[in-house]
C-alpha cells in the first residue's frame, strides 16, 4: 500500500517536471517544426506521467481493501451460526414473538409525539412518559407499527 502510495506521488512529481522542462523548451523556440521535440519528449510523458500518478493515488489501495473485504467475508461465512432451540411454546421466562402489547391491542403515544403506537412499538419502547392517550384528536398512525384505528370516542 505505502510502495502505491510513493509510485504515484512519484510519477506525479516526474510529470511535472517533465511538464515544467518541455514548456521551458518550447517557450524559448519561436518556430512550431522546433517545438514539437520537446512536445514529443517532455511534455506528452510529463502529462502521461500525471495522470498514472494520479491514478495510483485515487485507486492504488483498493487492492488492500479488497483483500479486508474477502478476510471479513471468510471470517463471517467461517463463522458457525448460534443454536436454536425449537420451542413449540413459549416459556415463561421467554418473551412472546408477536409482543404482548400486539396481543392486546393497547395503543401508546409518546409526551410531544404526534403519532399513535402499538405498546410493542420499537419507537415508544421504553420511552419515558408513553402511556395511553387521552384523545386520538390530530394523532397519525405510526408508519413502523402500523396500529389498527383507534376506538371510536365515547
Amino acid at each position: 500500500m505505502r510502495t502505491t502510495r510513493w509510485g504515484g506521488w512519484a510519477a506525479l512529481a516526474g510529470g511535472a517536471v517533465l511538464c515544467a522542462v518541455g514548456w521551458y523548451g518550447i517557450s524559448g523556440e519561436r518556430f512550431a517544426e522546433r517545438q514539437l521535440p520537446y512536445l514529443a519528449s517532455c511534455t506528452v510523458p510529463g502529462a502521461a506521467l500525471i495522470v498514472a500518478g494520479a491514478v495510483l493515488l485515487a485507486f492504488g489501495d483498493q487492492g488492500a481493501a479488497a483483500e479486508r473485504v474477502a478476510e471479513l467475508h471468510r471470517l463471517l461465512v467461517a463463522a458457525e451460526p448460534p443454536e436454536t432451540t425449537e420451542t413449540t411454546e413459549p416459556s415463561e421466562t421467554e418473551e412472546d414473538p408477536a409482543g404482548a402489547g400486539a396481543a392486546d391491542g393497547r395503543l401508546v403515544t409518546v409526551p410531544g409525539g404526534t403519532m399513535y403506537h402499538r405498546a410493542d412499538c420499537p419507537l415508544a419502547e421504553g420511552r419515558t412518559g408513553a402511556g395511553a392517550p387521552d384523545a386520538f384528536d390530530g394523532l397519525s398512525p405510526c408508519p413502523v407499527c402500523e396500529p389498527a384505528a383507534p376506538p371510536p370516542p365515547s
